[in-house]
Parts: structure tokens; C-alpha cells; sequence
């Protein structure tokens, strides 16, 4: 399992007064958490995966703070396809680079990803040609996709409409394209890593690599 913060991951509930922006550029001796020290884990993660691996094609999920480096690495070679929900600090020539689909589930407040940056996003994918999608879900807030009131209602049918948005977009992708055409991934028992399903997670509350052969 890759550890994406170097043995600093944020809390669930952060302590009082935690300054996020300190955990991210680094204060009290500590780094931070800024590309200059996540891109390398990402790398060797994706090398791993093309080479002993033998991934075929791969799909990246940031929420939150993953967002950033599903756009960064969404380029030939790296990432086939992208999903994040919430994004946060993506920059906008971060946004311009990427080279693959990538669909975005938002909310509808959010101090980080705020209306501005959802439409600059939005005006900065129109004039691409790679596949997007955004969706905006009302009555929720930054984080939703990964932790909600779920016994308010708005809340549970966003958290799970995210997650159907993501299968649904590596359906299309990912299986998609490595079935010609199909949404349907083949299990070919004689060529085990002919069709492989890989989504590297990327969040600031969870980091797992799943792959299924």
C-alpha cells in the first residue's frame, strides 16, 4: 500500500484548530505534502503497475486532495482515465494538461472548490477534447463522497450517486476500452493480465490500490 503522506496522513476529525494549509506546505519541521514529495510515491506506484503488474490500463480516484494528482498524472503513459470528487489545489495548467477522460462530482458548497473554480474548470474542459463530466449535487458539502450524515437523505443519494459515477465512468474507460467497446470486463483465465481492472485511490483519509485480475 503506498503511503501517499509519508506516515502524516490527516485525521478524520482533525484536532482543534488544525490549519490545513501548515500540513500541506510543511511547518514545525515537518515537509508538507506538496507534489515535490507525492508525484515520486504516484510514479513508482504507476511503474509498478505497467511493469511487473502488467496493467493494461488504469484509472485514477482522487477525493479531496487526490484530485490534484489524478489531474497530474492523467497523461499517456501514466493514467487512462480519471474520476474525483471534491477536487482540492488543482491548478488550472494542472487542469490544461491532462490527456485523458476525466469526470468531476461536486458540491455545491465548497470552500476549496468553490463556483468560480467549478466553472473555470468547466470553460477549461469545453475548449479540450478529451471526455468530462461534472456533477453538481445540491445539499452537500466538501467531503461528501467519502463521509456524510447518511440518515439525511440528500445526503446519502449524493454520497452514492458519486460512487455510481465513478464505476460508471471506468465502466466506460476502462473495461470499455479494453473489451472493444463493451462495458463488460472479460475474465480470460489463460491470459490473467489481459483484462485488468485498476483503480489507484488516492484521498488524504484513505490510500488503497485495488487490483482485480
Amino acid at each position: 500500500m503506498p503511503d501517499l503522506f509519508h506516515g502524516d496522513p490527516v485525521k478524520m476529525n482533525g484536532p482543534p484548530g488544525f490549519d490545513i494549509m501548515a500540513w500541506l506546505k510543511g511547518s514545525d519541521g515537518k515537509p508538507g505534502h506538496l507534489p515535490d514529495r507525492v508525484d515520486p510515491v504516484v510514479e513508482a506506484v504507476l511503474k509498478e503497475m505497467r511493469g511487473p503488474l502488467s496493467c493494461k490500463r488504469i484509472g485514477g480516484v482522487g477525493y479531496c486532495f487526490g484530485g490534484k494528482y489524478v489531474c497530474r498524472f492523467l497523461k499517456e503513459g501514466k493514467l487512462d482515465a480519471g474520476y474525483t470528487a471534491h477536487p482540492s489545489f488543482v491548478d488550472a495548467e494542472e487542469l490544461k494538461g491532462i490527456q485523458g477522460p476525466l469526470s468531476i462530482s461536486a458540491a455545491e458548497t465548497d470552500q476549496i472548490f468553490p463556483a468560480e473554480k467549478r466553472r473555470e474548470s468547466e470553460d477549461i474542459l469545453q475548449g479540450m477534447k478529451v471526455p468530462y463530466q461534472i456533477n453538481l449535487f445540491s445539499d452537500v458539502e466538501h467531503g461528501f463522497a467519502v463521509r456524510c450524515d447518511l440518515s439525511d437523505k440528500r445526503q446519502k443519494f449524493a454520497k452514492e450517486q458519486a460512487f455510481f459515477q465513478a464505476v460508471q465512468w471506468f465502466d466506460e474507460y476502462i473495461k470499455g476500452f479494453m473489451n472493444g467497446g463493451s462495458a463488460t470486463l472479460i475474465n480470460d483465465t489463460t491470459h490473467p493480465t489481459k483484462y485488468v481492472e485498476t483503480l489507484l485511490m488516492v484521498s488524504a483519509k484513505k490510500h488503497v490500490p485495488i487490483v482485480k485480475k
